[in-house]
């Protein structure tokens, strides 16, 4: 366990483009594996959301970061069911959606935000660091749970042939992933949660999966209201979205106005030339390619951590870490080179 001591001003310093002391760590997701070695005899049974919490935040801290992630099963069961996926061990994107139809639009047993419950933001404050705050995400964004529940091929043609039944679905699930994050923060009576995180892949190596004007018509008002949200609440909003967002980057910015953007991989545009594009107007979260990870050696992540490090450290908006997450395949000895070269810069 690391002597780290939280602070999330450091985060927030990131969020707002300030240069900070010390260079800062972030992810999005770490293995339970190696949040419970970051633990250590501070992870317990988890019986309940606090207990969850409280691990999280114990694992986060011991890892030498300023925050702790809340994942939307701490509050209980809210998501978008998918029987056609739920039923398999792999399954396309492309077919087989279970709302297609005005029917089954009908039909589809929308869940309700209202039956999860948030005291444990009460319960679990005593097992959160002092300096620390919460991050909250939410189960998928619009256009994800808008994909799995059409099928990308019938969302393709359904956004032709009926685009009122898109809208429809669209605004059946962002309306709920924002309720979400407004009961979250109504009850956040001790100011426990310190940003939010809209988790929304919106593309692949080469394009976003909708034209931009698609994307502004299903999907970017509901990110635009999430982020409208945080912000009156205070707080900053960061969107977490893999593939290539070139089409819509100037809408992340400008109209939505989200306040830091994660995740980054090498064979769509390096984190170092992400910074150089657009970290005067955003900040830039993670960004160490998860194959880099994998196949360099200590000596190559050392240098490449240090020379990012050193490339923003005086200008902002950058903190380091992986360009997705800490998923089990990742090397311990690779994570940890990468995570000292922030704390023992």
């Amino acid at each position: 366990m690391s002597n780290h001591t939280p602070d999330f001003s450091r985060l927030l310093d990131v969020l707002v483009r300030r240069p900070t002391a010390k260079p800062v760590l972030y992810e999005f997701l770490i293995s339970f594996k190696e949040l419970q070695r970051f633990a250590g005899a501070n992870w317990v049974e988890p019986k309940t959301p606090a207990d969850w919490t409280g691990n999280f935040a114990q694992g986060f801290a011991g890892g030498g970061y300023d925050f702790a992630y809340i994942y939307p099963w701490q509050a209980g069961h809210f998501h978008f069911p998918h029987p056609h996926r739920d039923s398999e061990k792999s399954v396309g994107m492309a077919h087989g959606g279970s709302v297609t139809t005005r029917e089954e639009f009908e039909s589809y047993p929308w869940p309700d935000p209202e039956k999860d419950s948030w005291t444990f933001l009460d319960e679990v404050r005593p097992r959160v660091p002092e300096g620390m705050k919460l991050i909250i995400s939410h189960p998928g964004g619009t256009l994800e749970n808008l994909t799995s529940l059409m099928g990308y091929e019938e969302l393709c043609i359904a956004m032709h042939e009926d685009p009122e039944l898109v809208s429809d679905i669209a605004d059946a699930i962002g309306s709920r992933l924002y309720r979400y994050f407004e009961r979250a923060l109504e009850a956040d009576k001790n100011r426990l949660i310190g940003a939010v995180t809209v988790n929304d892949d919106w593309g692949f190596k080469t394009q976003t999966f909708l034209s931009a004007e698609q994307m502004r018509q299903y999907i970017i008002p509901w990110h635009r209201k999430c982020v409208a949200l945080a912000h009156s609440a205070g707080i900053p909003a960061i969107l977490h979205s893999c593939g290539c967002l070139d089409s819509v980057w100037e809408d992340i910015i400008e109209d939505i106005k989200f306040d830091g953007k994660h995740s980054y991989e090498d064979a769509i545009e390096p984190v170092e030339q992400a910074y150089e594009r657009l970290g005067s107007r955003i900040a830039i979260l993670g960004g160490i390619d998860l194959d880099f990870l994998c196949r360099a050696t200590p000596e190559e992540i050392t240098a490449r951590c240090t020379a990012m490090i050193e490339r923003t450290q005086k200008r902002g908006g950058y903190a380091l870490g992986s360009g997705n997450s800490i998923a089990d395949y990742i090397p311990e000895a690779s994570y940890d080179t990468l995570r000292y070269a922030v704390l023992d810069y």
